[in-house]
């Protein structure tokens, strides 16, 4: 059984998931147990959601589709498919990050929230290489993506850590 914050939304998520367009198709990436994706299904999304292990994901809701796919080491399971909202928590692989900002319609919102260089001192995860440098975020938004909010900081809840959270939207074309 997960810990009780494990299952709860991200505040980060709830704070943002009023501008993705409603009734959207949302894209729930390293879902884990489906705690975003659920909160999504409830929200009215049509939710995809994708992690190499699927197995903690147990009765999603209908409007949720569960993928089990390797997404560092395979192809991208989305190829051509684009989102009005991409969700991703604790989780960093940074040859995807230009990938899901490829991955979003004109519009769409990417909220983005996971542990940042500092982290070390909380506990895992430690490994560079799963820690986000400092504005490394807003790199990766900069020139693709108009940045809403961001945020670098140490929280308390629902554990110390230091973090990272982006939101950005894709800007429609200019006419």
């Amino acid at each position: 059984m997960l810990p009780h914050s494990e299952l709860e939304p991200s505040d980060w998520v709830l704070r943002w998931t009023s501008w993705i367009r409603p009734g959207g198709a949302v894209l729930d990436v390293a879902c884990g147990a489906g705690r975003h994706a659920r909160l999504l299904a409830r929200l009215g999304f049509e939710v995809d959601a994708v992690d190499r292990d699927v197995s903690s994901f147990t009765d999603p809701p209908p409007n949720v589709r569960v993928r089990q796919a390797d997404i560092e080491a395979g192809p991208w399971p989305y190829a051509g498919r684009r989102f009005d909202g991409i969700v991703v928590t604790h989780y960093l692989h940074r040859p995807l990050l230009p990938v899901l900002v490829d991955s979003l319609e004109p519009g769409g919102i990417l909220v983005y929230e996971t542990f940042a260089r500092g982290n070390e001192r909380f506990g895992k995860p430690s490994n560079p290489a799963f820690l986000l440098a400092p504005g490394e975020l807003l790199e990766a938004a900069r020139g693709k993506l108009r940045v809403i909010a961001f945020e670098d900081r140490v929280v308390d809840d629902p554990r110390p850590a230091a973090i990272q959270r982006l939101c950005a939207r894709r800007e429609p074309p200019s006419a």
